[in-house]
């Protein structure tokens, strides 16, 4: 048997498939860019998922490889409304009135949509509501903050148009470890922004912790994990920490390198220190990263929730995923590449075709499936694999299934039918996801030149 020790644990966090890096500008493609009326025209519409991207923070942390910029001088949040209303009215009219439309599921996300003032998301709400006819306040609404821009009135805003989950980037309630992952802040302005949530009257608090921090201890670790449990959080997140190029992490070459077994080590210690710790603490896993307090409201997007077909993105940094084509803008690291990103979609007009994406064949979806799938904690039935594609997920997958059960990660005490991942199954799940991605996407994303 191939022991784990072997494995690099942390190859990659496969939160999307086709990942983004594997897109192309579609005007290089032979039928060029595709109408939006085109593509959703035989698309399901009556549970459709809404995600409003938002591209600003205050600063960027030295992990983030997020499409964000630092700041919005002149007016540059006016003018990015501006074109988020209209691209949505163009989306809207895209998907056409023969049928009803129905939206089941909205986010904001970013970068950091908080930035924006109270009344700069009170029109964001707008444009969810009015142009695209979401109705906010009858659907999970999730919501990223973090603890600089969690004001009252924002936060007010957000509460009364109907926000049942807000998110929040603390990482650290240690200031050495945030200020080692170049996030200013401090323990007190992080609970103060707490206090404000839970005042705000938000259904679901979420918080997002990372382990693997250049100085970070078992101790330290379990501190932070405390200091957020204290809050009772309905969710929390615990993510590894990745250096990755372009970032201010990766240009200080700060932190381990990704290949280096003793950080590999550290953060699969963490890993399983945090789980064992919020397990203990009454709390469910839902995946790698996922905890969720027993009894908890589902008030938001579960890890894959936000990533299935029938999903609007608008703004510059959202994807829209339909059965057959995955699309967005152009995507970006470097803060030049994403500023010029961002002018561009500013003073776009036209917005009723797609730019930059990939088609998504029978093949691919399959995969994207089982991917999906089995990084939840829940796992996959057999059954609704062949009732889906029509197919058999041991036929069509038997490599790739028979290494992770020769790896330990499948649960063999599962029933016949369920496949589940073995606690070291999901303690490798940034190991397994990307032995699922096909040679074709594989290619793509390594031909990919960073920016």
């Amino acid at each position: 048997m191939t022991t784990t020790a072997r494995i690099r644990p942390y190859r990659s966090y496969v939160y999307a498939y086709p990942h983004k890096t594997a897109y192309r500008p579609l005007a290089d493609s032979p039928a060029g860019r595709p109408s939006l009326s085109e593509l959703w025209a035989a698309e399901r519409k009556d549970a459709l998922s809404l995600y409003l991207h938002i591209p600003f923070c205050e600063v960027r942390c030295g992990f983030c490889n997020l499409f964000t910029r630092i700041g919005a001088p002149e007016e540059l949040t006016t003018r990015y409304l501006d074109a988020l209303d209209r691209q949505a009215a163009a989306v809207r009219d895209a998907l056409g009135d023969e049928e009803p439309v129905r939206f089941a599921a909205a986010a904001f996300g970013g970068g950091t949509p908080t930035f924006l003032t109270a009344d700069e998301l009170e029109r964001l709400c707008d444009i969810a509501e009015k142009r695209m006819g979401a109705g906010l306040k009858g659907m999970p609404l999730s919501v990223e903050t973090s603890p600089s821009t969690a004001t009252a009135d924002r936060l007010a805003v957000l509460a009364g148009r109907g926000t049942t989950r807000i998110s929040i980037g603390v990482q650290s309630f240690v200031d050495a470890e945030a200020r080692a992952a170049v996030r200013p802040q401090h323990r007190f302005e992080v609970e103060a922004a707490l206090g404000r949530i839970r005042d705000a009257g938000v259904p679901v608090l979420n918080i997002d912790l990372i382990y693997g921090i250049e100085g970070q201890t078992g101790a330290t670790w379990r501190a932070s994990l405390d200091a957020a449990l204290a809050w009772r959080p309905e969710e929390l997140y615990l993510y590894p920490l990745y250096v990755r190029p372009l970032t201010g992490l990766g240009r200080l070459g700060s932190g381990a390198e990704a290949s280096d077994t003793a950080w590999d080590e550290q953060r699969l210690r963490l890993y399983r220190t945090g789980r064992d710790h919020l397990l203990a603490h009454g709390y469910e896993q839902v995946s790698m990263r996922m905890f969720r307090r027993t009894g908890a409201p589902h008030a938001g997007p579960d890890d894959h929730a936000c990533q299935t077909d029938g999903m609007i993105g608008l703004g510059c940094g959202a994807r829209s995923y339909t059965s057959s084509l995955h699309y967005s803008f152009d995507y970006a690291v470097e803060m030049r590449e994403i500023r010029g990103i961002i002018d561009d979609f500013t003073a776009t007009e036209d917005f009723s075709r797609a730019e930059v994406g990939r088609y998504v064949d029978d093949g691919e979806a399959r995969r994207r499936h089982l991917l999906q799938s089995l990084l939840q904690a829940e796992g996959m039935r057999a059954a609704g694999y062949r009732e889906r594609f029509a197919t058999d997920v041991y036929e069509d997958f038997p490599a790739e299934l028979e290494l992770f059960t020769a790896r330990g990660w499948l649960d063999d005490s599962a029933a016949p039918d369920l496949l589940r991942l073995s606690p070291e199954g999901l303690a490798h799940s940034d190991a397994l996801g990307p032995e699922l991605f096909s040679p074709a996407v594989r290619a793509a994303m390594a031909a990919y030149e960073a920016k």
